[in-house]
């Protein structure tokens, strides 16, 4: 059964390509019943995936996809490989046995700025998936960007100063605390940011993520993660990507622990440039797409080609999410 494009209101495009690419199910029986929808995911994986590479972000809309449990059956009919959350910043909730974890649960007031998902990491996710259980009434778009795209605007902003950060790299600066914060953005505490019970434990996982510490006398931890790509090529697409969490942590990584202005750096210790962050994430909401969640939307990223945000809400409003790997599909 043929794959069915259709059109999004909030969609744009970018070099000629549907951003992001609206899929909606081919027939009634699809559309209706899980296991006709299942099957019908099952038989297109693969042309779903290289639109998938093609486009950077496909949203389904109008499948039968009513619960966790039924996000967690379709992610199940793919080829991706489920990423455990280890390493990421934001408080989560693990909802399912297996994949499916809450989306970042920050105050609704706060917008969660563009990133990379878990860029600060070593071997971040390839895919991100969500799911809207509830759309909120008032506000909560996901935006999404292409990074390509802003990435290009980044060097036209200062060219001196983008190439520095493409050379050398960046490291990021954050305090962990000892239990999960759920008031802030970056509450998430280092035991469940690295899956452990103890100190040795998180020093393991700490050490082979090649991070340096420091123990706070509060029992927080105060990491350095290894200096970091922020431009990369990506092979799939031969685009150069603007690969990285800067603007995320510039503007987002402040707590009572944290600020997010010296929260990252480049390799040689240098502040970012602050005109330069401000103009960028000026260009990044010229340039993104917001789009209003439906009930039962499922909205696959390529999350090494396009970054997303969250934008404040009034409202109940839940978003699912599970991550994957990129060799896996």
């Amino acid at each position: 059964m043929s794959i069915q494009i259709s059109k999004l209101a909030e969609q744009k495009q970018v070099d000629g390509l549907d951003f992001p690419l609206l899929i909606t199910p081919p027939s009634d029986e699809v559309s209706t019943t899980e296991a006709s929808s299942l099957q019908w995911i099952s038989d297109n994986r693969e042309e779903l995936h290289q639109l998938l590479i093609k486009h950077g972000a496909v949203l389904f809309r109008g499948f039968p996809v009513d619960s966790s449990e039924a996000f967690e059956r379709l992610l199940d009919h793919t080829n991706y490989e489920n990423m455990p959350y280890i390493g990421g910043a934001a408080p989560r909730t693990q909802v399912t046995a297996s994949r499916i974890v809450t989306a970042n649960e920050s105050p609704a007031s706060e917008k969660i700025p563009f990133h990379h998902e878990m860029a600060q990491v070593p071997t971040p996710p390839g895919y991100i998936f969500f799911y809207c259980d509830i759309p909120s009434p008032v506000g909560g778009a996901t935006s999404i960007l292409h990074s390509a795209e802003i990435c290009n605007t980044f060097f036209e902003l200062n060219p001196k100063f983008a190439s520095k950060v493409e050379q050398q790299g960046v490291r990021y600066i954050r305090v962990m605390p000892e239990v999960t914060d759920a008031s802030s953005a970056i509450g998430r505490s280092w035991k469940d940011t690295f899956q452990v019970e103890t100190r040795e434990q998180a020093e393991d996982a700490m050490r082979t993520a090649g991070m340096e510490w420091e123990w706070l006398d509060n029992g927080d931890v105060k990491t350095y993660t290894a200096i970091l790509p922020a431009v990369r090529l990506d092979k799939e697409t031969n685009r150069k990507v603007f690969f990285n969490s800067l603007a995320a942590v510039y503007t987002g990584w402040n707590d009572s622990r944290n600020k997010g202005e010296t929260a990252v750096l480049t390799a040689n210790g240098e502040h970012l440039d602050a005109d330069v962050m401000t103009r960028l994430v000026e260009a990044m909401d010229e340039k993104c797409v917001n789009f209003k969640w439906e009930k039962g939307d499922v909205l696959w990223i390529n999350n090494h080609t396009v970054l997303h945000a969250r934008q404040p809400f009034e409202g109940d409003r839940r978003i699912l999410a599970s991550i994957a790997f990129k060799e896996s599909a």
